[in-house]
């Protein structure tokens, strides 16, 4: 198991080993190490936002394509349901105008 260690601990102790020139240095250090975690961090939340919003404009425009698709063919089934029931009354209006004729 790693022992971790705080930044004021890691700062205290270079103070006691090594003198307040060592206690700056790890200071300024701990503190650009803090900084750059914190930033890759972010970089790496921003990158992550990112991908999702891609992947979620990918989705939205695989449903509305797919809506699209199902509306032409609704629509398509409509146009030939309506061309049946046409056919069958103009079929049926020349069964009925051949009978009278008879």
């Amino acid at each position: 198991m790693t022992d971790r260690t705080s930044l004021l601990e890691e700062v205290a102790r270079a103070f006691r080993d090594h003198g307040i020139t060592a206690a700056i240095t790890a200071l300024i250090g701990g503190t650009l190490a803090l900084l750059a975690a914190i930033t890759r961090r972010a970089f790496t939340n921003d990158a992550m936002l990112a991908r999702l919003d891609r992947e979620l404009a990918a989705e939205r425009e695989r449903v509305e394509h797919r809506r699209a698709e199902d509306r032409k063919a609704d629509a398509d089934r409509l146009e030939r349901m309506e061309g049946d029931i046409r056919a069958m009354r103009n079929l049926m209006f020349e069964a009925f105008q051949r009978r009278r004729d008879d």
